[in-house]
């Protein structure tokens, strides 16, 4: 299989920025939310830059830049692979309203590939879970530096997790669905579904609908949900879901008035004041570790 390698764009040399600066924005969100660790069949690669000590400046920053091109090249190509599959009619695509209506009125099987932390929130009635990503639970020398600079990098605010690629996604697939059920493909945003209808297309699947912009597009009324949080929640989390300060919340806080947003900003002073204990107490801690060595 080609690879999906995916990008991380921050900037480029002087003379490119402003040329690419926008296109990189835009990018940045969608490679990071793909990438994880490196499965043999789509060969991702990690969105973070081992650190180099033995580099100098300039040289790191080079570097960088170079790894950045590679990322958006590598970013470009299975966008284009993937806009190939639709333009072709090997992958068809639904808007979130009418998956339920295939769903309920036609029977036809929706595969969840989102991770647990998302799946567990909120799940369409009757679908079949079976991620491409899930959490990575291993602690050893090669994953810890990843999953430090996924929380470094914005994992603390957005609360997503570090994943790896599922190795029984296929195998898992194959045990429970024939290569000839029509396959309604979702995740949260709709990225990493069309990364697995490509997946599933080249196992020999060919009865494939995306629901395009995930399962975060869809309205409560477009499929019957379950579970403890809307589906526009599911994918939320960290300090920025504590504070209400994501899009769904605002929208949320938007139909709901002014009982919605004083509990957010009742959490956002508590923040304000734990922060301030902190540090007040870090000065008083300071301050007696001076007396006893000044005695």
């Amino acid at each position: 299989m080609e690879s999906l390698a995916l990008p991380c764009l921050n900037s480029f040399t002087s003379s490119r920025a402003s040329f690419h600066k926008e296109q990189s924005n835009k990018l940045l969100a969608k490679a990071r939310y793909l990438n994880s660790s490196k499965p043999a069949s789509l060969r991702l690669t990690p969105y973070y830059i081992a650190p180099s000590f033995n580099l100098g400046g300039i040289r790191m920053q080079a570097g960088g830049e170079e790894y950045e091109l590679k990322q958006m090249r590598d970013m470009a190509a299975a966008k284009k692979r993937w806009d190939a599959l639709i333009r072709g009619g090997k992958v068809k695509v639904l808007t979130p309203r009418e998956a339920g209506y295939a769903v309920q009125l036609s029977s036809k099987t929706l595969l969840d590939v989102r991770p647990s932390t998302e799946r567990k929130k909120a799940w369409i009635k009757g679908s079949i879970w079976i991620p491409t990503f899930d959490i990575d639970d291993t602690f050893d020398a090669g994953s810890l530096p990843q999953k430090v600079t996924n929380f470094v990098m914005g994992g603390w605010w957005s609360g997503v997790p570090t994943l790896s690629y599922n190795k029984q996604f296929l195998s898992k697939v194959e045990e429970k669905l024939p290569k000839d059920t029509d396959l309604i493909v979702a995740c949260q945003k709709g990225l990493r579904s069309l990364a697995a209808c490509e997946l599933l297309y080249n196992a020999g699947y060919r009865n494939l609908f995306w629901v395009q912009g995930g399962l975060e597009a869809a309205e409560e009324e477009d499929l019957v949900r379950e579970g403890p949080q809307p589906l526009k929640f599911a994918g939320i989390g960290g300090l920025s879901e504590f504070l209400g300060w994501t899009d769904q919340q605002r929208a949320q806080a938007a139909r709901e008035g002014w009982g919605y947003r004083l509990l957010y900003s009742a959490r956002l002073v508590g923040v304000f004041l734990a922060a301030d204990a902190l540090i007040i107490g870090a000065q008083q801690v300071g301050r007696y570790i001076q007396d006893i060595r000044s005695h």
